[in-house]
């Protein structure tokens, strides 16, 4: 029983992360008669994967991650992944910038500032296969301007706290994009969330969604305030699950069909995290390496320049824990809760089909100090321990399914779930999550709202222009907006040696 009478809302949003506060901001303009409800948790906005310190911060475009271009078997290297998620990140880019020029974000430098991205190849095999990642990149106009060398003196230009002490003789390169970014999803969640609910939407802290079950044409949530206990339902005709970790757990409890063979493992990432002035002064940069031989891509170590509420850090990593949870603020049960007759099959599936990953992760969990000081040496020579702190960041929830009947952990990306004729959607996954949030969420209206597609079309091409459109630009066309958005969220290419305070 309910302790305050139920309440009728055209849509419902769980959870205050990034990806809700984008779909509101994005149904609010499209359908500003509509009445939205957002439930959240915790007590504020993007304390879990939205949070500063829980992602990587950084504007995922595929500049110079490895984990987006794998190599080939010949040598020649994948790239349609980085092409995919430099157009997606430009979908943001995009909205972010039309939004800011209306004033409803604030300063865009209270959460975005322009940040060089290079990628480092090392040994004869990093090298050949940066080169080759830079080549199939360069003539992409999402990729104009980036810079490929092996020049050691044009390296410690770039790269002083990198190249400083590095023994001579070993085989390197980098390539540079001066069109990297750092952003605070933190911040930006938040501002999203203001904005939306200066336009009437009703934003709720400290509810948690414990029931969530379909009745007629209507969902019906039952939601808990944590503080005082009160009880409440809401009923809608749409609801968006973006809770993150909490997600499939409560799918699963809705008994929503489409999930029911899906599988999830929780990874928690530590960073080595410094501060230091002079440190920091060193590498104004993001900088990402390759995985070494064997490793699997999610052990792709960087190298990065943070700011975080105003202040510089440096973070490397990422090096993998273990925690049953699925939140950072989650139950140690989460995990076996989770585990289900549906889809205990996948769980066995991806354990047998995943062995290098989980002798990988065990390798991880085994690190001492001195190792994760080693590893960070082979980026910074002239490290000292004392510098560096070891920080633990977000939980990540893999999501695990069968495909051609072998265990798969989907590593990149994220799985959009749809049920009872898309009057229901929800996020499973990662990896890049929050930097295509507006790609995302405009994949999300096409498969909640078909019929509605063709009346909002122009409006959201004009808001937040899908993917498809942006590889349907020409390269001026393509040039042209990306260089209004980056002009009206005042992104300055840097130069080397440029501070990017």
């Amino acid at each position: 029983m309910t302790d305050v009478g139920p309440e009728d809302r055209d849509v419902v949003l769980v959870g205050g992360g990034v990806m809700s506060a984008t779909l509101g901001v994005l149904l609010s303009e499209l359908e500003p008669g509509w009445t939205i409800t957002v439930v959240e948790r915790l007590d504020a906005a993007g304390l879990e994967s939205s949070s500063a310190w829980n992602n990587a911060g950084t504007g995922h475009a595929g500049l110079c991650e490895f984990n987006y271009t794998p190599r080939r078997p010949d040598g020649t290297v994948d790239v349609s992944a980085a092409v995919q998620i430099g157009a997606q990140f430009l979908t943001s880019l995009t909205l972010w910038a039309h939004l800011v020029e209306r004033g409803l974000l604030g300063p865009p430098e209270d959460f975005i500032r322009s940040v060089p991205h290079l990628g480092l190849g090392r040994g004869d095999e990093g090298v050949a296969y940066l080169r080759a990642r830079w080549e199939a990149l360069r003539d992409h106009p999402l990729f104009a301007g980036q810079e490929f060398s092996d020049d050691p003196a044009v390296l410690a230009g770039w790269l002083p706290l990198v190249f400083d002490q590095r023994p001579p003789g070993q085989p390197i390169a980098a390539t540079r994009s001066a069109q990297g970014t750092d952003v605070d999803f933190g911040v930006l969640t938040r501002r999203l969330l203001s904005a939306l609910a200066a336009r009437g939407a009703d934003v709720r802290f400290g509810q948690e969604t414990r029931g969530l079950r379909r009745s007629g044409d209507r969902w019906h949530l039952d939601v808990r305030d944590r503080r005082t206990g009160a009880r409440r339902q809401l009923r809608t005709p749409y609801v968006f699950v973006g809770a993150g970790g909490g997600t499939l757990p409560l799918l699963q409890a809705a008994r929503v069909p489409e999930v029911r063979r899906y599988g999830v493992f929780p990874i928690s990432g530590q960073f080595l995290r410094t501060d230091r002035p002079e440190l920091v002064a060193a590498h104004r940069a993001k900088l990402y390496g390759h995985a070494a031989p064997g490793a699997p891509p999610i052990s792709v170590p960087h190298l990065d320049r943070r700011v975080v509420e105003g202040r510089d850090h440096l973070l490397f990593g990422p090096f993998a824990a273990f925690s049953p949870r699925f939140l950072t603020q989650g139950r140690l049960t989460d995990l076996v809760r989770s585990v289900r007759r549906g889809n205990l099959p996948t769980l066995l599936a991806a354990a047998r089909d995943n062995r290098s990953l989980m002798a990988y992760l065990v390798r991880q969990l085994r690190q001492t100090t001195q190792d994760r000081i080693a590893a960070l040496a082979e980026f910074v020579p002239s490290v000292r321990a004392q510098d560096w702190e070891l920080i633990t960041a977000g939980q990540r929830v893999q999501v695990l399914k069968t495909t051609e009947g072998r265990g798969s952990m989907v590593g990149f990306g994220t799985e959009l779930v749809t049920s009872a004729g898309g009057s229901l959607a929800a996020l499973l996954g990662a990896s890049p999550g929050a930097s295509t949030a507006a790609a995302t969420m405009v994949d999300v209206l096409a498969a909640s709202f078909p019929g509605r597609t063709a009346a909002w079309g122009p409006r959201l091409s004009e808001l937040a222009p899908s993917a498809d459109t942006v590889h349907s630009w020409d390269a001026a066309q393509l040039a042209a907006n990306v260089d209004h958005a980056r002009a009206v969220l005042q992104l300055t290419p840097v130069r080397p040696g440029e501070d990017t305070a």
